[in-house]
């Protein structure tokens, strides 16, 4: 089992519950950010009326490191249209940081260290044993496909998601972790 920090965001008990079973995907995500500390100060702020906000459940950091900010067994904000039946893992990178949509910025270009993507490997296999109807994976830019007015110029589309990005080594993940790759 690898080593896992609880860590759990302040509203994590106004996150609605589920039973394991209704978990049938893991979503992965790329922070977006500098670093793990801004990744939670922007889990930690509150969004919606609910008193929750925008997190994944569980972070990775880029020595490896990984972190639970919420359980399983809770619904959080991670991916449009598929929160109640997914897991999000998040990875720190900095990807397309700090212009999201800027249109001259749309290349990502930070690798993931081969030990952030084995603590991925490891966790993944975890939630195989813990979640009987786990059966698929999916990168957060394969699901939420919107596009939005660049930042710099409103008459150019860029995508809204990224993330986990080109740079991102599913062919070293996919048949390592017995999940199906599955896409919008």
């Amino acid at each position: 089992m690898p080593a896992i920090t609880d860590q759990p965001l302040p509203y994590v008990d106004r996150l609605p519950e589920r039973a394991v079973e209704a978990v049938t995907l893991v979503v992965i995500h790329c922070t977006e950010l500098p670093d793990l500390a801004t990744a939670r100060e922007y889990g930690e702020k509150v969004l919606y009326e609910s008193g929750a906000g925008n997190s994944g459940h569980y972070y990775i950091d880029r020595d490896g490191t990984i972190l639970r900010y919420v359980p399983g067994t809770r619904i959080a904000h991670h991916v449009r249209g598929r929160n109640a039946d997914s897991i999000g893992i998040e990875l720190v990178n900095r990807g397309r940081y700090p212009d999201w949509f800027v249109s001259g910025n749309q290349t990502m270009s930070e690798l993931y260290p081969q030990v952030q993507v084995e603590a991925l490997r490891v966790l993944l296999a975890q939630l195989r044993r813990e979640y009987p109807n786990l059966r698929s994976v999916a990168g957060h830019e394969d699901l939420d496909t919107a596009r939005v007015p660049a930042s710099d110029d409103p008459a150019v589309m860029v995508p809204r998601k990224l993330d986990p990005g080109p740079l991102f080594p599913w062919d070293a993940i996919v048949p390592a972790c017995g999940l199906e790759r599955v896409r919008a």
